[in-house]
């Protein structure tokens, strides 16, 4: 397995009162990985509309290791794990670029639903994508 990693450089205004990155703000770095990762895979918001459907966050659940800071670049990791039905369980990595040290571990689950808004049902993902995912991930167990 390979993941996908892009750099984030941290921003001043994302500090919490202790001087590092707030909770939240990793969240959203996490979002940010998978909506680069899915474009990176060709899976963009115009494919999504074609498609019928979207990815939403269903769970997340994050360790948080160690502390980022201001001007600090990250590597965020994401890979995909498991593939079933409309959910999708993506894990991720955060570190200092160019460091081995692990600042933050996660795991989200992703469900494909529908695009309308009035009715966002889950739905099998489809077999584009999936077909995608398993030749960035073969090892993946679907």
């Amino acid at each position: 397995m390979t993941p996908f990693i892009t750099q984030i450089r941290v921003r001043h205004y994302e500090m919490d009162a202790l001087g590092h990155v707030n909770n939240a703000v990793y969240q959203r770095y996490l979002e940010h990985a998978a909506i680069e990762h899915l474009e990176h895979l060709g899976f963009t918001l115009s494919r999504y509309r074609e498609l019928g459907g979207v990815f939403v966050m269903r769970r997340i659940e994050i360790d948080y290791l160690r502390s980022a800071t201001a001007g600090d670049r990250l590597d965020v990791s994401t890979w995909i794990e498991q593939v079933r039905g409309p959910r999708a369980v993506r894990r991720y990595e955060i570190r200092l670029a160019g460091s081995d040290e692990i600042l933050l571990k996660a795991e989200a689950l992703w469900v494909w639903v529908e695009i309308e808004i009035v009715k966002m049902r889950p739905k099998a993902i489809p077999a584009e994508i999936i077909d995608v995912f398993k030749a960035q991930f073969p090892e993946q167990s679907t």
